[in-house]
C-alpha cells in the first residue's frame, strides 16, 4: 500500500527483456538506506518487488502483462520514473490510499500554464472515468492528485510548481501515456451500489448492517 506521495525520481539503467519476464533496473538515492530485497516499491504507480540491490541500483522482475498494461514497457535508458516506498506503520498518511495496481492507461491531452500552476487534461477509458469525480482522488503515474473536472472521455487536474519539479508529470508532453489508478474507496462504493442496484441506498445500508432502525 502507498500514499501517492513521490519520494524521488529514479533513472532507468536498463530494461532487459527475457523469455518469460523482464528485469527493470534503476538508479536511485533517497530510499537506498531503508530498502531490502523483497520490498515493495511503487515505480510510476506500479507495485514491484526488489529482487537485487547493487550499489545505488535496484532491480525488479516485471511480467510481460505488466509491461503491456502500463507505461513501463516504453521505458528506456536514462528515462526518469516516480519512486515511492510502501507504507510503514509509522508513515505519515498524506495523499490517499494507492494500491499500486494499475486500472488502465491514459494519455495527456493538453497542458497549459495558468498563473503559477499547470492545468492538465488526460484522456481516460470508461473503466477509469466511472470512478472519477470532481474533487476526488486519482493516482497518475503513482502521484496522488485531485480531480478538477470530469468530461465525457477525459478529466483534468491542476499541479503546483513543486509537483511539476519533483515528479514525471511536470515534464511529460501532450500525447504521452500515463498509468492510472482510480481511488479504491470509489471502487468499493460502486461495487456496493451495483450489488444493491434494485434497492434504495438507505435500504441497502440497513440490510448490510451499516445503519439500524431505532
Amino acid at each position: 500500500m502507498f500514499t501517492g506521495l513521490i519520494v524521488e525520481l529514479g533513472e532507468i539503467v536498463s530494461l532487459e527483456k527475457r523469455a518469460e519476464n523482464a528485469i527493470l533496473s534503476l538508479r536511485c538515492s533517497k530510499i537506498l538506506d531503508d530498502v531490502i530485497i523483497g520490498d515493495s516499491i511503487s515505480i510510476n504507480g506500479v507495485c514491484l518487488t526488489v529482487v537485487k540491490i547493487s550499489g545505488d541500483t535496484l532491480s525488479f522482475d516485471v511480467s510481460y502483462e505488466t509491461l503491456k498494461a502500463t507505461n513501463l514497457g516504453q521505458l528506456k535508458k536514462l528515462d526518469r520514473v516516480n519512486i515511492e516506498p510502501s507504507l510503514k506503520p509509522n508513515s505519515k498518511l498524506g495523499g490517499h490510499f494507492v494500491t499500486g495496481h494499475i486500472d488502465g492507461i491514459g494519455r495527456i491531452k493538453s497542458k497549459r500554464l495558468s498563473g503559477n500552476v499547470m492545468r492538465i487534461e488526460i484522456e481516460a477509458p470508461p473503466e477509469i472515468l466511472r470512478y472519477t469525480v470532481q474533487k476526488g482522488s486519482i493516482a497518475i503515474d503513482g502521484i496522488s492528485l485531485t480531480v478538477v473536472d470530469v468530461f465525457d472521455d477525459s478529466f483534468s487536474i491542476v499541479i503546483i510548481p513543486h509537483t511539476a519539479l519533483m515528479t514525471t508529470i511536470g515534464f511529460k508532453n501532450s500525447g504521452e501515456i500515463v498509468n492510472l489508478e482510480a481511488d479504491i474507496l470509489g471502487k468499493y462504493v460502486a461495487k456496493f451500489l451495483n450489488i444493491n442496484s434494485d434497492k434504495t441506498l438507505l435500504s441497502a445500508l440497513k440490510k448490510s448492517g451499516f445503519i439500524y432502525d431505532r
